[in-house]
């Protein structure tokens, strides 16, 4: 039976900038970041609040994909911004929408009344979107 999921993994384009942006900006913790014996960096981050759920910060290299074909689809949409990565919690938009634009974090929207919460588009610089909702009290 599966009981959790322990890791999931981000595609970046660049896992210093990604780096910078999930630890230094967004406060996650470093969990691991080695460097392998096929050369590719492991890192791998911790949410605040969520110690036993492994983020993996990936790059899109040959050691992951072989296929040249599928690294420059995945080069491509991160490029262009596109994959969106799912939904951060917090628990107030607002104030973590001001405190994270003074940090230089980039937002495709202010926070804005939804159906679900107040929910503002939040990028990582590195290919990836995410909604950072704070959810309607029910």
């Amino acid at each position: 039976m599966v009981t959790k999921l322990s890791h999931v993994s981000l595609f970046v384009l660049d896992q210093n900038k990604a780096y910078d942006f999930y630890v230094n900006k967004l406060g996650f913790r470093v969990h691991t970041d080695v460097t392998m014996d096929n050369g590719m960096r492991w890192l791998t981050l911790n949410p605040p609040e969520q110690p036993d759920l492994e983020i993996a910060l990936l790059t899109v290299t040959s050691s992951v994909y072989p296929d040249a074909d599928v690294r420059n689809a995945l080069t491509l949409l991160l490029e262009k911004g596109v994959l969106g990565a799912g939904v951060m919690h917090t628990p107030d938009c607002r104030a973590t929408y001001e405190e994270l634009k003074a940090k230089g974090v980039v937002f495709k929207n202010e926070p804005k009344e939804q159906f679900y919460g107040i929910e503002a588009i939040i990028t990582d610089g590195v290919g990836n979107w995410f909604s950072m909702t704070q959810p309607k009290e029910h």
